[in-house]
């Protein structure tokens, strides 16, 4: 077998978590879903429409390779005004999902034997990207004694000669943290004193509560010239099988991720396109109404949540994601996730999946249901918690 198969076979055997052992029981009926990253809501009916429409005007042919040029346009007006990134259209790619920019960053970036820093817990799917580009991921863990924040005294003790890039992932998947502008100047420090790049996962930007504030690192002082800052429609506007997401980089760094993409897919789908100028150009009302059900579901989940004996559970700052503490039944995550799925029929991710610090958590996306599934849901949580060995919970 290759080097490339194996590390193929690798991240393969890393990519799906619970989703894989909950269809040995897709014929079970009442099979509730909490462990898929994923929005219920159905996509704004504007964008849609768009479309449609640019479909029916016969938009189907080649478009621009890094994307509409009317799409790329919105985009730089919206990252200037929202995010205070500011860049020319040629900046920015548009891109089949944020999965694909972030593919195409570490392909442009990360060298044979380059090290890249992730902080853990962490997202899967960048750790399989490193290692597809030959690189090494190296796990820094977050301070779980403060609610997962950064640390960046801990970040510098494993940079190295080697350290070619951190990744971020703001707000957090799968803590629900939003760092603080203090936590991200730590590693812009960090990043300019060791010439390091930035790979900056915004997929939750929209998606904040109560009074958290996103900030994108690439808006501190020097930060947009080693920054890739990666978004996507996929959250917010309830887009997630429609693939579309871009990244914004330096000129010159946006240049190697263009010759990797466009040797990829050539462009993202043309008309579909203007589907996602409608959602950046049009009203805020459909999206602001999918967070505000995200965040009634989030406060009922945690609440309850925090009921159950054994549990106890931090509320997000964001994203669409609970992460209960559930070391006190004593436990492994996994194990634990084998047996809510199997005893109740609730499928959940352990957070060991996420890396050796999620070890001891869960992860429960409150996003990707109605209410009175999450309240279903959490009924059936209650009961399996209620029902474990007394015994287990005091020697824990």
């Amino acid at each position: 077998m290759s080097r490339l198969s194996r590390r193929i076979t690798h991240t393969a055997a890393k990519s799906y978590g619970m989703c894989d052992q909950a269809a040995a029981f897709a014929t079970q009926s009442g099979l509730i879903h909490l462990e898929l990253g994923r929005p219920y809501c159905d996509t704004p009916q504007h964008i849609k429409d768009a479309t449609i429409k640019a479909l029916q005007d016969g938009e189907v042919h080649y478009s621009d390779m890094r994307g509409n040029a009317a799409l790329r346009e919105a985009l730089a007006r919206k990252l200037a005004s929202v995010n205070e990134i500011h860049v020319d259209p040629d900046q920015i790619i548009v891109t089949n999902g944020l999965t694909q920019a972030s593919f195409i960053a570490f392909m442009a970036l990360v060298d044979e034997g380059d090290e890249v820093i992730v902080l853990d817990p962490y997202y899967p799917q960048h750790i399989g990207k490193i290692e597809i580009a030959g690189g090494r991921a190296v796990k820094v863990p977050l301070d779980a004694s403060a609610g997962f924040s950064i640390r960046g005294d801990w970040i510098e003790r494993s940079i190295t000669a080697r350290t070619r890039a951190i990744v971020l992932v703001n707000p957090a998947n799968p803590t629900g943290r939003v760092y603080t502008r203090r936590e991200l100047e730590s590693v812009a420090e960090l990043a300019a004193r060791h010439d390091l790049v930035v790979i900056s996962d915004e997929v939750y930007e929209c998606i904040t509560y109560d009074r958290s504030k996103h900030v994108s690192i690439a808006s501190l002082p020097h930060m947009a010239e080693r920054t890739v800052s990666m978004f996507a429609f996929t959250k917010a506007y309830a887009m997630d099988g429609w693939r579309l997401g871009y990244a914004v980089a330096s000129k010159q760094i946006v240049e190697g991720m263009a010759k990797v993409f466009t040797s990829e897919v050539t462009h993202v789908n043309s008309f579909v396109q203007y589907g996602a100028l409608a959602a950046v150009t049009g009203p805020y009302e459909p999206i602001q109404a999918m967070i505000d059900a995200d965040q009634r579901n989030r406060d009922l989940m945690v609440s309850r949540l925090n009921r159950m004996p054994g549990v106890s559970c931090a509320t997000p700052q964001g994203s669409i994601y609970a992460f209960p503490n559930i070391s006190r039944t004593g436990y492994p995550s996994q194990q634990l996730a084998e047996l809510i799925l199997e005893s109740v029929h609730v499928v959940v991710e352990a957070g060991s999946f996420y890396g050796a610090a999620g070890e001891g958590h869960l992860r429960l996306c409150f996003g990707s249901q109605p209410y009175e599934v999450i309240e279903a849901a959490m009924d059936r949580l209650g009961r399996f918690f209620a029902s474990l060995p007394t015994s287990q919970l005091e020697r824990a």
